[in-house]
């Protein structure tokens, strides 16, 4: 079977609208969907946002893929024998926590969810992850500021194209051709943009998909 084409979005942060309205641009039947983390925090709906990803992987088994961010992990780790974590709440959790008061059932389903979330995904020519990976021991240390979840600065060559997201954008996903390392957090939850990213199976980029962020994601109605 003939490698399938890679249909990559970036950062969503609880931008539940924009997120349906990139995803109307993913061709289940021909792509492989791929999400880089950060569902959740700073927008209006992170556990919409985390029960559309649940409910994307059941209707397509073996098509989807939900990648683990810095923000999941900080989640995790506030709800977990370690919390409460401080700093997530200063920045995106307090928000993420009130949204799942309000529907308390889901947030037990939803964290075991976020802990199976992988770090990466891989082909022959693509590696994509949350913040990439950097000339550094510690590529595969979740806790670790050279991580994978939460690097930022210079990547490695690593003789794929990595697809990254974590460090965001004025709204425009940026390339550097030294690395290959494509950067599509457009920043969403800034009112920016949310990016999907259409490559083919050897890494070409094919069509990218720029949605300015739905208002009503980011401010109330």
């Amino acid at each position: 079977m003939a490698a399938q084409d890679v249909f990559v979005i970036g950062d969503v942060h609880g931008c539940l609208h924009t997120l349906e309205a990139v995803l109307q641009h993913w061709r289940p039947e021909s792509e492989q969907l791929i999400q880089v983390g950060d569902l959740i925090d700073r927008g209006r709906y992170s556990p919409e946002c985390v029960a559309l990803a649940i409910s994307l992987e059941v209707r397509h088994p073996g098509q989807t893929t939900f990648l683990k961010g810095n923000h999941e992990a900080a989640m995790l780790r506030h709800f977990g024998p370690a919390g409460p974590y401080a700093g997530w709440l200063r920045w995106g959790g307090r928000s993420t926590v009130q949204q799942y008061e309000a529907c308390p059932a889901l947030l037990e389903p939803h964290l075991a969810w976020l802990a199976r979330r992988p770090l990466y995904w891989q082909s022959q020519h693509l590696l994509i992850s949350h913040a990439g990976f950097a000339d550094t021991p510690h590529q595969l240390d979740e806790d670790h500021p050279d991580g994978l979840l939460w690097r930022r600065g210079p990547l490695l060559n690593m003789g794929r194209r990595q697809v990254i997201g974590h460090t965001p954008t004025n709204g425009d996903p940026t390339y550097d051709p030294a690395t290959n390392v494509l950067n599509i957090d457009t920043g969403a939850c800034f009112g920016f943009a949310l990016t999907g990213v259409r490559l083919a199976a050897t890494g070409e980029l094919l069509e990218e998909i720029i949605i300015h962020t739905h208002r009503a994601d980011i401010a109330a109605e």
